[in-house]
């Protein structure tokens, strides 16, 4: 058999596993261990067993994912990010589906000290859900804004994906979040405009509320956005002006969201406990997918298989545009079936060596990728955030029903992605300004 063969069983052998619902980590490494196997010997698959996770694992870089899931777990139980939801409300509750624009303000509020949609979904849905529906809301309206917004977590900086994708890369993880920002605020301005734009167009989707807050109360509730602000200033704003790295952030934020927590009171041992079992078990997972990864990767290398396939789309000329565009096909599709992690690990060993033959911006790819993985996130079978949200709301609304909410909000994902691949700018504008 030959190497690219090899290669070529070993990607149908991981989506076959991936069909019989193995675990992403285990279908990853196994076949990459097996695959390694079979090249060159069982001397050097247990070598490549016992060398590649170590190496991948002491990325000193990848220290700063449990910090931030921490950070993100501390304030969501101690409720630093309440504050956001709740002013976002009484400024914006007046507009057309006010209540549900200001759940979109407080996603991305949310998402600036997360870093992950599911926790966003997951705070949202709990927050504004029953807030949307006590007051008359469409169920599809209320969910599907919710797990829609959900989403910007992963575009916002600090970004799980992002640190990973600048790991595997080895790009710049600042310039990453970076280039996030303008992405992310356009994704929660352009679901802010479906809202107002549907109800503006069906009123009965979301009744206008009939109290009018006083400018003094608008103020007022002010006062509970200042942890989010602190955090904020303190991690995003040291981040981007140079005062740490996006390691150091991690830590930074982490230890920012257990002071402000304790300075307001707001946090137990019980859920500091909470928070810390929580931040083991989620960085565990990434852990043990990326490495998997790391290993199938260093298996396809070995076959040659990406540089072939990359020679292969070099030949054909497709152009950048249109490459992209075919990737984000690819995407869509696999995020029908597969959770975001897994979905960028499993590709990128095929695409990053592709993308470099193209001399693509891989800055701007990775923003890009990001977006592929959003719309995944809400995109039918699979869809983990419209799944999050109905563990949530429970009998408020089904399945079917958040699936059909979230609809118009892909087609505002589908515009702005496509304005994202036709001009480039829009994500390496902030970039550019870092060199």
């Amino acid at each position: 058999m030959s190497s690219l063969a090899l290669g070529a069983y070993g990607l149908i052998a991981v989506l076959v596993l991936l069909v019989l619902r193995v675990p992403i980590g285990v279908a990853l490494g196994g076949t990459g261990f097996i695959g390694i196997w079979l090249f060159a010997g069982p001397r050097a698959a247990w070598g490549m067993l016992s060398e590649v996770p170590y190496e991948f694992i002491a990325h000193w870089t990848l220290s700063s994912v449990p910090m931030f899931l921490l950070m993100g777990y501390v304030a969501f139980h101690s409720g630093l990010t309440v504050g956001i939801f709740n002013a976002a409300q009484v400024w914006l509750g007046r507009l057309p589906g006010g209540l549900a624009v200001a759940t979109v303000s407080g996603a991305a509020g949310f998402a600036a000290v997360t870093g992950s949609s599911i926790a966003a979904a997951a705070a949202m849905g709990r927050i504004a859900v029953p807030e949307m529906t006590r007051n008359g809301y469409d169920p599809g309206l209320a969910t599907g804004t919710v797990a829609a917004a959900g989403t910007i977590g992963a575009m916002i900086p600090p970004s799980i994906l992002m640190i990973i994708f600048g790991i595997f890369a080895e790009v710049s993880i600042a310039k990453l979040f970076v280039g996030g920002v303008i992405p992310g605020l356009l994704t929660a301005l352009f679901f802010c405009i479906v809202i107002i734009a549907r109800v503006w167009l069906r009123p009965a989707l979301a009744p206008g509320l009939t109290y009018r807050p006083t400018w003094g109360e608008k103020f007022a509730s002010l006062r509970g956005v200042w942890p989010f602000a602190v955090l904020v200033v303190g991690v995003i704003g040291g981040l981007f002006g140079g005062v740490f790295t996006p390691t150091e952030a991690g830590a930074v934020g982490a230890s920012l969201s257990i002071v402000i927590a304790m300075a307001q009171r707001a946090l137990t041992w019980k859920l500091f406990l909470t928070a810390v079992k929580e931040t083991l078990f989620s960085t565990a997972a990434v852990f043990f997918i990326a490495m998997g990864a790391a290993l199938l990767t260093r298996f396809l290398s070995f076959t040659g298989l990406p540089a072939t396939l990359s020679d292969f789309v070099t030949a054909l000329d497709l152009g950048v545009v249109s490459l992209i565009f075919a990737i984000a096909l690819l995407y869509v599709f696999l995020g029908m079936f597969l959770d975001p992690l897994g979905c960028m690990l499993l590709t990128l060993p095929i695409l990053l060596p592709i993308l470099e033959a193209q001399n693509v911006d891989l800055i701007w790819f990775g923003i890009l990728l990001v977006k592929f993985l959003e719309i995944g996130l809400v995109t039918p079978p699979v869809g983990l955030n419209v799944f999050v949200i109905k563990g949530v709301v429970g009998d408020i609304a089904s399945v079917a029903t958040i699936f059909k909410g979230v609809a118009w909000f892909l087609v505002a994902d589908i515009v702005l992605l496509a304005l994202l691949i036709l001009w480039p700018d829009i994500v390496m504008f902030l970039p550019n300004l870092v060199d």
